[in-house]
C-alpha cells in the first residue's frame, strides 16, 4: 500500500472530523495482541500500526484487498476515541470499578462511543464490510459480559 494513499486517507478523516490529533504510522504494534490502532490520552496521539491492520484485515476477510477501507475503518475508530467527549471520565472510572462486571461494561461503553463516531464520520463506507468489523472488535467485550454471572 502506498504511502500516500494512506497519508490522503488520514488527511481526509482529520479535515471532516475537525480533530486536531497527532497521528503517527508504525509498522508493528510493540505488544503480543493484534492491535491494529492506539489511542492515548496522555499526548493526545492515534498510532496505527499497518502490519497488524492487514493482518486482521486478512483475518476477517481472507485477502488483503480492501485493506484501504479497513485502514480507514480503523482509522476512523481511533478518532472516536481521540474526540469522545465522555472518554476521561470512563477511563477514570475503569480504574474505579469495584466489579468485573462494572469493568467490562465501561470498556464496552468505551468501545462502543468509538464505533459510533466512526459510523458517523463514514456515512459512505460499505455498511456490510464496517459492521463485520464493529462485531469482531466488540465480541470479546459482549463474551467476557455473557460469561459474568448476572
Amino acid at each position: 500500500m502506498k504511502k500516500e494513499s494512506l497519508d490522503l486517507v488520514v488527511r481526509e478523516l482529520l479535515e471532516r472530523s475537525g480533530s486536531l490529533v497527532d497521528i503517527k504510522l508504525e509498522s508493528h504494534f510493540p505488544g503480543n495482541r493484534i492491535a491494529g490502532g492506539k489511542y492515548s490520552m496522555g499526548t493526545h496521539t492515534v498510532t496505527l500500526y499497518m502490519e497488524e491492520i492487514k493482518n486482521q484485515c486478512l483475518q476477517l476477510f481472507s485477502s488483503a484487498e480492501r485493506f484501504l477501507d479497513y485502514f480507514t475503518v480503523v482509522f476512523a475508530h481511533e478518532l472516536g476515541h481521540a474526540e469522545d467527549q465522555e472518554l476521561e471520565e470512563l477511563a477514570n472510572y475503569l480504574d474505579t470499578c469495584l466489579t468485573e462486571q462494572e469493568r467490562c461494561l465501561t470498556a464496552l461503553k468505551i468501545e462502543e462511543n468509538a464505533w459510533a463516531f466512526a459510523e458517523k464520520l463514514l456515512p459512505d463506507m460499505d455498511k456490510v464490510f464496517m459492521q463485520k468489523i464493529i462485531y469482531h472488535s466488540l465480541k470479546p467485550y459482549r463474551e467476557q459480559l455473557q460469561m459474568e454471572p448476572a
